[in-house]
Order: C-alpha cells, then structure tokens, then sequence
C-alpha cells in the first residue's frame, strides 16, 4: 500500500495513472464504465485525530508499514487460498456468505469489495448479487489481484482503502474482508467507505477479533502463531507465507478493540451500526449511510 497516501491526511488525489482497472485475465476496461474517478479530497480541518488499528510493531518493520505489508501479501499470493482453507477448515465460504446475507446483501445491487485479496470474499457476493459485472474488487497488491483475476470473471481496480479511487456515491454494499488491521487509519478508511457508498448503502466489515476468556485468546494464539505457520511451512515450503500468518496473528492480538471499531463508524456519519459476533472470534461491523 501506498504510505504516502495512507498515511497522509491532505493528499487524496489519485490520478489515472495509478490506476489498474481489469475484468477477468488482465482485460483492460475503460476506467468509466466503472466511473473510477480521482476523489474528492477529503477536508483535514477538525478532523479526527489519527486512529492506527494497531500500534506500530517493530518485530516486522520500524516507522512505515507499507514496504513490507505489501511484500508479504504479494510473496505469499499464490498460496493464501490453500493456507485460508487449511486455517478454517473449509468452513470460511459458508461463513463468509452467510455474513453477507446478515449485513443486507441481495441480488441486483452494486458491491466495492475493498482489500479484495484472491476474491474469497468477492466470490460468495457474485454468487449473491447474480451478477460478476455487478462486483468491482480493490486491492493494493498485485500479487492478490492476480489470483483473484484468475479465480473470478469481475471487475478489479489497484488501490487503497484510505483513498478510493471512485466516485462518490456509487455503491449499494462495500465490504472488507480481514484486511482492516492491515490500514494506517480507521477514520480516513471510514469516511472514504462513507463517501463511496450510496445513500442507504451498506457497509459489512468482517474481521477476526482477540476472544474475551484468557483460556481461548491462549488457545487462539497458540493455533494461528504456530500451528497454521508450521502448517503452511509443510504444505507450502515457502517461508515467506509463514512469516504472513505470524504477522497475521500478531495483528489480531494488537489490535483495537471492537468498541473503538464501532465508535470510530460512528463518528464518521454511520448510522444503525453494530456487530455480530460468531464463536468468539469472528466480527462482523455493519453500518448504513444514512438516506
């Protein structure tokens, strides 16, 4: 991801030129039949004070986090899919589109899925909505968006979270799949999640959460710290998936709890926001941008 954007509050102009816009297997699209547009700059004065969702961890990287999240998602790509499947055991397509459905995603309706990745989440919207043209996916990685080009037949554009590249009020649904620990600052995503969508839009974020009980936040962390980056060691060789998972892990036990989640929607205009909460561990955000 790009820090400067990430991290800079002033500077939300994104030209055409940074943009990566493609359906399928690297068909290039016209950026205005997805009316991708540079966004409105969003104003600084009396602004929310920054909100990291984690503090800075210094075991993985020192001052900006960009460099090596963008590395560890475009090196471990090809195996992530595998690794995700192994992780939850096969249960996270069942999971991730009866979440969908709870949030308010129906047939017909135009979805940004943002932090697409390979298009776990993404798939379970097409097969929702009935439609691939109707799901445009976003992602900063170029590795992640071409495993997901390959998976799936919709519309991706290379961008960031904290400065989407699209038009304000174009979309009906906007989700993020586990990928919010992974941004510089909660208020500026939310209010760029807030300008894209619709009036009446919805949002769904879903992410995986510290369990409450010390017995399974110890059972939690001895599974995703070691045994899945043991795991994806074994089946994958690849030692730079498994730095992915430790990280990933580390960036749950870190971060924000949900009550600063829901307060920071709040205050960015959200309206009838809430969680639900699977297992202990599972997180779904949803809010309305109000009509």
């Amino acid at each position: 991801m790009s820090e400067s954007a990430r991290e800079g509050r002033g500077n939300h102009h994104c030209g055409a030129e940074s943009l990566v816009v493609s359906r399928g297997a690297g068909a290039t699209i016209a950026p205005m039949e997805l009316d991708v547009a540079a966004p409105n700059a969003v104003p600084t004065s009396g602004a929310p004070a920054i909100l990291p969702p984690h503090p800075v961890l210094s075991g993985y990287y020192h001052g900006s986090k960009r460099p090596f999240v963008k590395r560890i998602f475009d090196e471990g790509a090809a195996d992530y899919d595998r690794v995700e499947r192994m992780m939850a055991l096969g249960s996270g397509s069942w999971y991730r589109r009866q979440a969908l459905r709870r949030a308010g995603l129906k047939p017909g309706i135009r979805v940004l899925d943002v932090a697409v990745g390979t298009g776990l989440v993404a798939r379970e919207e097409v097969g929702i909505v009935g439609d691939a043209r109707l799901v445009v996916g976003l992602d900063p990685s170029a590795g992640m968006l071409a495993q997901a080009t390959r998976a799936l037949d919709i519309p991706v554009i290379m961008g960031l979270g904290e400065q989407l590249p699209v038009s304000d009020g174009h979309f009906d649904f906007l989700s993020m799949g586990y990928a919010l620990r992974h941004v510089s600052d909660l208020n500026i995503v939310f209010r760029e999640f807030f300008r894209v969508l619709k009036p009446g839009g919805r949002l769904c974020v879903l992410e995986l959460i510290r369990p409450r009980s010390r017995f399974g936040g110890a059972l939690l962390r001895w599974y995703m710290r070691w045994v899945v980056p043991g795991l994806t060691r074994l089946v994958t060789g690849r030692g730079d998936s498994r730095l992915l998972w430790q990280y990933y892990w580390d960036t749950i036990e870190s971060c924000l709890p949900p009550e600063r989640v829901l307060e920071a929607l709040r205050a960015c205009g959200f309206a009838d926001v809430s969680q639900h909460t699977e297992l202990g561990i599972f997180a779904e955000y949803t809010a309305i941008k109000p009509a």
